[in-house]
């Protein structure tokens, strides 16, 4: 083979590997926002009985480890296949990924049935808390854990996440999607954590007024934080995108890149904090 023919080889040859694995790196940063556009499988992971009558979801990473963990809190409806779709895709991220039930496995199957669970949930917030403490408790005593926990919570889930942050058991992370939101400094200083937050310009329930608010409250607490508000979406916009595509999948994207960054800052390394 002539010394041209070689290095022209060897120059197809480089550049296949590097498209290789940018394609192999892209198929894995991808596979969350698969899962949102409605293209997520069959879950894989396991039913946890962590908490009384409670049957979450765990979806575990590979490796020994120690890995940050997740709690995801659900939707108004439940632990519904998306939320659990959800947490194995974090799971293939890197993370410990526990799917909480607030609901005692149940699952509405419409509005009515929805807001009945609901307000059986927040008429009990100590049992709400309760779980969650029970969830962080157990994703920190496993053996391949690093200790630092966060949550994530949509809507229903996201105000949940907020009340936890607030009188739940130390943790490091919360992560909030268009959830019920405070707007009192004084609450929110005892927060000891960076809160991200994602909401939508054409939210009727959580309108861009309460948001500015939200963040002038945290801002004023000393509380740091990632909060943007994404126009022209809806209220539901990332956990959904399917529903408006083109819409909704920039923003989704863009989402899903500043939380990807927010679990690295506050998920890579153990805070002893307790």
């Amino acid at each position: 083979m002539s010394r041209i023919v070689r290095i022209y080889v060897q120059g197809i040859l480089a550049a296949f590997l590097v498209s290789a694995s940018i394609c192999a790196f892209a198929q894995d940063n991808s596979n969350i926002l698969h899962v949102i556009e409605g293209g997520g499988g069959q879950p894989t992971g396991s039913t946890l009985e962590y908490f009384d009558q409670a049957r979450g979801y765990l979806a575990e990473p590979q490796g020994e480890g120690p890995h940050g963990a997740i709690i995801l809190i659900h939707e108004w409806n439940g632990l519904v296949e998306r939320v659990k779709q959800v947490a194995d895709a974090l799971a293939a991220q890197g993370y410990i990924a526990l799917a909480a039930d607030l609901y005692s496995g149940r699952t509405g199957a419409n509005p009515q049935e929805n807001m009945a669970l609901v307000r059986e949930a927040r008429g009990n917030p100590e049992t709400l808390i309760a779980n969650l403490n029970a969830a962080v408790a157990y994703l920190k005593a496993r053996p391949d854990s690093n200790g630092a926990v966060a949550t994530i919570g949509w809507c229903f889930g996201g105000g949940v996440a907020l009340s936890f942050a607030l009188g739940g058991e130390h943790h490091d992370g919360t992560a909030i999607f268009y959830g019920q939101l405070l707007a009192d400094p004084e609450q929110l200083a005892t927060i000891d954590h960076e809160i991200f937050g994602t909401f939508a310009g054409q939210d009727r329930g959580i309108p861009v007024e309460q948001v500015d608010a939200f963040v002038a409250a945290l801002n004023g607490a000393g509380i740091p934080n990632d909060i943007h508000i994404y126009d022209p979406v809806q209220h539901g916009f990332w956990l959904y995108v399917e529903r408006d595509p083109e819409t909704n999948l920039d923003p989704a994207r863009d989402a899903w890149d500043r939380l990807s960054a927010y679990f690295k800052r506050n998920l890579e390394t153990a805070d002893e904090a307790d």
